[in-house]
């Protein structure tokens, strides 16, 4: 029913965007009473010089600005995607007429860096287990992602260290404890807050920091009107309250969020008593001092309370000829605390119409506790597949049965604090960029970790040479040690010094347009480590994006990026899998080449864009790593060397009229070679992703709406047991697929109201629907669970799969 529609050609009425502002003179003062017109549509500014315009969106549209004692501005061939919220600022001069040109597409400025602008409003839309802005970056070509409980992602090879995340300028950080997709809550960045929002997955420039993969660049709302919204569903609470003052000089933005996971949890194959709760409050308050000095506070407090208790567990795995099931019982909790708070304090300076001053200071503290005491009894054995028996399923026999005993003491607690500047001078088609920053971590961590397996009776130690057990030849009196055994206590303070330097450029050749960024950061950091001495590094990163429209008939954008691009070590890479910092442990580097176009279009009357990338990263002074769920532990001995090549290709556009749909594919290839032992798949050597993103109505009823995304990859590397060599399993877990569906039934919108005295006409919006996760019930695995074979000596790998299909019900309430 929903896909008839894409048949059908004709006009949605009411897919709009929105424009918005404050109008000044030549000596920064407000202008009232300015004329805004786009065709039939018009408003007026205020006695502060605010306005605010709805205007059509998906086509090219010219706003005009008049007032009697001022010139006209002209806004020509603007194109705004649908609920899109353009900001202008024009200053109006008396004394020459001035007319200005802007381009709002994806083939606008932004294009010289690569930059993907995506909808802050599909990704509140959007199904998913975790909702939000990573739910949607998952549907990109190149994000690598198989864990639906988790909003962390790996983009083109990478981890989940190598991001960039910032909101309003600010860098955001992550807890670093985590080690399961289960005990996370939220990501920083609350949806329903987000005005705009950028994504470059590779080739970024030099104003951005220094990782070797990704950038998420957020923006958050500056409230122009009252509004209140609340969303509820099954899995928890999210409301949004915006304020603005009378004179519109404050306004403030604060949302919060209640989240509990127990209905995804319970789809596990995992019996346990669970209790998550996770509660996040979030706001951001701006003060417009003057009209060329504004100041911001973004403030966050974040509590993760992850609370289980598991019971039992079946996995039924193997092949058809020799299926197996893995069969535990346990006893015992997990009590895991994430408290993160951040305060960050920004000043906006606009000196004149060129030059623009931004400076910030930001505290990031988070304290972390990790306790657990699990015994595991299990039992590996053969199953019953006889179809008439009545104990189809059930083990009957066993070829393994020991225990486990896991055991954690880790408590950690971080604090960063950042100062920087930024600051942005125009003139004419040429733009320079500077930028100092500051920041100094001090990270106090305690862990303390234990293993104890017992396999038939049998006390297993770790398979160390100190532990051969020559017996009855030689006396065996080793003592009993834990399997995997990890203590340590770590103090580690780095300061760090960062500077970048970028010059872009707008010229035109004949009828081409070509568009060119230069820039290089640096960093200098110093580390101390367990009181030990003072270890300083200095690294420096050139990089460059060029961009070429040529005079075709054909709309399209040529793209070229390239660039030294290094990670200076946190945290967590200079800890090595003993526990241990490691304090020499150099800046990770990569050499990045991404060339690609951006073709514009039309079909059926309607905007599409194709966007294709080929690139290649060489890396070196590797760190490499193990992936436990979402958990990283690192090598820290910098010994391999990497690479990452692959094509990404996404079209775009409004399938269905009044929507934004999306087809992506991607292929990558990624290895490392370990001490020039030869090269092997990394952990995210995810060959071949498939995405789709789909919305529809029903043409009859328009109100009546379908999301739908779907997700197809390869799998990965399965990882290895304790004490082997990864050489020698390079075995991968089954392909990712995954396909959520969301029907919502919108009773009022902007463009369905109700009269005075009707019970709905307090309402500005609300929304009634349902979401199914994991539509298909397909089962997708995300890590093993490696358990001895008593007759064999083998050890299987059993997967641990993720959660089943899901019913979840939404409502959404705004005023």
């Amino acid at each position: 029913m929903f896909g008839a529609s894409l048949c059908v050609t004709f006009s949605v009425i009411g897919q709009t965007a929105t424009i918005t502002g404050v109008i000044l003179d030549e000596e920064n003062r407000p202008i009232r009473d300015v004329n805004i017109q786009e065709g039939p549509r018009g408003t007026t500014s205020d006695a502060s010089g605010f306005y605010f315009l709805e205007v059509k969106a998906d086509e090219a549209i010219s706003v005009s600005f008049s007032h009697i004692s001022h010139q006209l501005i002209e806004l020509r061939d603007l194109i705004l995607t649908t609920n899109q919220v353009f900001g202008f600022n024009p200053v109006m001069k008396a004394s020459v007429i001035q007319i200005d040109s802007v381009e709002v597409s994806a083939l606008g400025e932004r294009t010289v860096a690569g930059i993907t602008n995506l909808s802050p409003e599909i990704a509140q839309k959007i199904p998913g287990a975790n909702a939000g802005i990573e739910n949607l970056l998952k549907l990109l070509p190149g994000v690598f992602s198989n864990n639906e409980l988790s909003t962390q992602f790996g983009v083109r090879g990478g981890n989940y260290d190598e991001n960039l995340v910032y909101v309003n300028d600010i860098q955001v950080y992550r807890p670093f404890l985590l080690r399961s997709g289960q005990q996370e809550g939220f990501s920083f960045v609350n949806s329903n807050m987000v005005e705009s929002l950028y994504f470059s997955p590779g080739g970024f420039q030099a104003k951005y920091g220094d990782k070797l993969s990704s950038v998420l660049d957020i923006k958050y709302k500056t409230p122009t009107r009252f509004a209140l919204q609340a969303e509820a569903s099954l899995l928890g609470l999210n409301t949004t309250l915006e304020t603005v003052s009378q004179n519109r000089k404050f306004s403030t933005l604060t949302g919060f969020r209640y989240r509990n996971n127990s209905l995804l949890l319970n789809s596990q194959q995992t019996r346990a008593n669970f209790n998550p709760i996770f509660v996040d409050l979030q706001s951001f308050f701006t003060y417009r001092v003057t009209s060329r000095f504004h100041l911001h506070f973004l403030g966050n407090l974040d509590l993760n309370e992850y609370r289980n208790s598991p019971v039992s567990r079946q996995t039924n795995f193997g092949t058809i000829s020799n299926p197996l099931a893995l069969q535990i019982f346990y006893l015992g909790r997990e009590e895991n605390t994430f408290t993160t708070a951040l305060g960050a304090v920004k000043a906006d300076i606009y000196s004149s119409d060129d030059l623009s001053l931004k400076f910030s200071s930001s505290l990031y503290h988070t304290t972390e506790e990790e306790y657990s005491d699990v015994v595991a009894q299990y039992e590996l054995g053969e199953i019953e597949t006889d179809l008439g028996s009545g104990s189809l399923g059930e083990v009957t026999s066993s070829r393994g049965i020991g225990s486990q005993y896991n055991r954690s003491r880790n408590d950690l607690d971080a604090l960063i604090h950042r100062v920087s500047h930024r600051g942005e001078l125009r003139r004419n088609k040429t733009q320079l960029s500077w930028g100092l920053s500051y920041t100094y971590e001090d990270v106090r961590d305690q862990i303390r970790e234990s293993e104890f397996i017992d396999s038939a009776g049998f006390f297993i130690r770790p398979p160390r040479e100190e532990f051969i057990n020559n017996q009855p030849g030689e006396p065996f009196e080793t003592p009993l040690v834990a399997y995997n055994g990890i203590s340590a206590r770590n103090k580690t303070q780095t300061y760090r010094y960062a500077a970048y330097l970028q010059l872009g450029n707008r010229s035109v050749t004949g009828p081409n347009r070509l568009l060119y960024n230069f820039g290089v950061r640096a960093q200098l950091w110093s580390l101390r480590a367990n009181d030990s001495e003072q270890n300083t590094q200095f690294i420096v990163s050139p990089r460059a994006q060029i961009s070429l429209r040529p005079d075709w008939k054909d709309d399209i954008v040529f793209r070229l990026s390239t660039g030294i691009y290094q990670q200076p070590p946190l945290y967590r890479e200079l800890r090595n899998a003993e526990g241990m910092i490691v304090p020499d442990v150099k800046a990770q580097k990569a050499f990045h080449f991404v060339l690609g176009s951006e073709q514009s279009f039309r079909i059926w009357g309607r905007p599409f864009n194709l966007r294709s990338e080929v690139y290649y990263k060489n890396l070196w002074d590797v760190n490499t790593y193990t992936l436990e769920d979402v958990r990283i532990r690192y090598v820290a001995n910098n010994d391999a060397r990497a690479y990452a090549y692959g094509a990404d290709l996404r079209l775009f556009g409004a399938f269905v009229p009044g929507t934004e749909s999306w087809v992506s594919l991607g292929f990558l290839k990624t290895e490392e070679n370990w001490d020039n032992r030869g090269y092997i798949s990394r952990p995210t050597d995810q060959r071949f992703k498939a995405a789709v993103l789909f919305q529809d109505y029903i043409p009859n009823i328009p109100n009546l709406k379908m999301y739908l995304n779907l997700v197809y990859s390869t799998g990965v590397p399965g990882g290895s047991p304790s004490y082997t060599d990864p050489y020698n399993f390079q075995n991968r877990l089954r392909d990712y697929k995954r396909a959520d569906l969301g029907i919502s039934h919108i009773f009022v919108d902007e463009n369905h109201s109700f009269p005075d005295g009707h019970w709905l006409h307090s309402f500005r919006e609300l929304q009634l629907g349902f979401e199914i996760f994991n539509l298909f019930n397909n089962q997708n695995s995300i890590t093993n669970t490696w358990v001895r074979d008593v007759d064999s000596k083998n050890e299987f790998a059993v997967p641990n799969f993720m959660t089943s299909r899901i019913l979840n019900v939404k409502l959404l309430v705004r005023f």
